[in-house]
């Protein structure tokens, strides 16, 4: 890797609004930004996983413009010509060019690992020997490099890659051919996978070389790249911006290229995608309730609870399970564990009704 130092940079895609998170979640300050299963916002413990692989001055961040607040709180050590506010929301395919042509205009000859910004993974040290192997991948190969996390249950709520034939390892982390990429399954399909051995669950973490994905999305996106190469050379920005394609990064580029590589994560990672998953980030008291996001919690007779709440508060529970209860600001959701997914069917019935608390 150290003669890849000089050239590695990353980009962290902080764009996601984490509707299943509400109240605590908001427009404009979703889940990245909050304390969730830790001391310190998920984005500021993904910049804290990357020490010792790609310095702040190369990492950079595509967020929301409305985030652009809660971003410069979150993250006060990076650079602000680091942070690349989208006007609206695109996915990733626009968020993972935009950067690329950046980090192409600072330094043609780069390599780059992309992330998520609210994912939980640990520890930070394999992560980083898995990324690490990742770039030189790339940077030997030019092929695309995913990262993909070994299945642990039948999930029907992730991509799942299909591994291909093995290739030589790389500073002794296992690298395949992508056979295949799959959409998310029924539960019959997911079982099936999981049995299989041959599975992996797409955690949208990647390594490619600057130049690699840049000519892969010319081939395969072309509009998203054009269209975005003519909004930074001037006129309204926000209006070329809108008109691009919403597409994923998955989608547009990775399902369509010839050569694509993975290397499996055997370690912990939870994309904490909804208020159940904090029963996998965060120990539980003697009686199996679950604290997060610096509130007190005080119990009598309750147990198996998830709950949230910001620093200075308290919640009280008497007599109850299974529940997820959240303070946040000037809301309270209580539910039912088993129906806490359904948060945000919610969210979108107060978008129409009561839009003021969304």
């Amino acid at each position: 890797m150290a003669a890849l130092s000089a050239s590695a940079f990353a980009v962290i895609l902080a764009g996601g609004s984490g509707t299943r998170f509400w109240p605590a979640s908001r427009r404009s300050l979703p889940k990245q930004y909050l304390p969730i299963g830790g001391p310190r916002p998920l984005i500021a413990e993904t910049l804290a996983r990357l020490e010792g692989l790609v310095p702040p001055e190369r990492t950079l961040v595509v967020s929301a413009a409305e985030q652009a607040e809660a971003l410069g709180r979150a993250l006060p050590s990076l650079p602000r010509e680091n942070l690349l506010h989208e006007p609206c929301a695109r996915n990733t395919a626009a968020s993972v060019a935009w950067a690329a042509l950046e980090i192409r205009r600072r330094s043609s000859d780069s390599v780059q690992v992309v992330l998520p910004a609210d994912h939980v993974i640990r520890p930070a040290e394999r992560l980083r020997a898995s990324l690490r192997a990742g770039l030189e991948e790339a940077a030997a190969s030019g092929a695309l490099v995913t990262f993909g996390i070994r299945p642990t249950r039948p999930a029907t709520g992730f991509g799942y890659i299909e591994l291909g034939a093995a290739l030589a390892p790389r500073d002794g982390q296992a690298v395949h051919r992508v056979l295949r990429f799959v959409e998310k399954p029924e539960r019959e399909r997911a079982q099936q996978f999981l049995a299989s051995g041959r599975f992996l669950w797409n955690a949208g973490i990647f390594a490619w070389r600057t130049d690699s994905i840049l000519a892969a999305l010319a081939r395969h996106a072309p509009s998203t790249l054009e269209g975005l190469s003519a909004a930074l050379g001037g006129g309204d920005f926000a209006a070329r911006f809108e008109a691009l394609p919403s597409v994923s990064i998955d989608v547009a580029v990775l399902e369509r290229e010839g050569d694509v590589r993975t290397l499996p994560i055997d370690y912990f990672w939870s994309d904490v995608g909804a208020w159940n998953s904090l029963a996998d980030v965060v120990e539980p008291d003697a009686a199996g309730n679950r604290r997060s996001g610096g509130a007190e919690l005080s119990v009598l007779d309750a147990s198996n609870n998830i709950v949230h709440g910001d620093a200075g508060a308290l919640v009280a529970l008497i007599g109850v399970e299974n529940l997820v209860v959240v303070r946040a600001g000037d809301a309270v959701l209580v539910a039912t564990r088993e129906r806490a997914d359904e948060v945000r069917a919610l969210v979108e019935r107060l978008a129409r009704e009561k839009p003021r608390f969304v």
